[in-house]
């Protein structure tokens, strides 16, 4: 499964466990979206805590939506970030990124 590049910027809260993050990341377009879910979501092995030093680079899972590989030939693609249900806090989770990313 791909997996979407973005960046924790801060610790929100260590409730509920094992602790909230934000990350964030910029889409094709040059928009930022930010995001809020608990950091394993982010970082499967401990890499976030309070004392971690932000910003650290993390990873979401990812779908790319319709062919990959014709969506890619302009070097943007939809993907959603849907697989483990993270979304933007009103509930978004398609986005249209540059393809590298991605990590494939």
């Amino acid at each position: 499964m791909p997996e979407l590049r973005r960046e924790a910027v801060r610790w929100v809260d260590d409730e509920p466990f094992p602790g909230i993050v934000e990350v964030r990341f910029i889409d094709a377009a040059g928009q930022s979206w930010s995001l809020i879910d608990k950091c394993a979501m982010f970082a499967q092995f401990g890499e976030l805590t309070p004392d971690s030093d932000y910003p650290v680079e993390v990873t979401v899972a990812c779908v790319v939506q319709g062919d990959a590989e014709a969506t890619a030939g302009d070097g943007v693609v939809t993907v959603s970030t849907s697989p483990h249900g993270v979304t933007t806090l009103d509930g978004r989770e398609e986005f249209t990124v540059r393809w590298d990313q991605l990590i494939r």
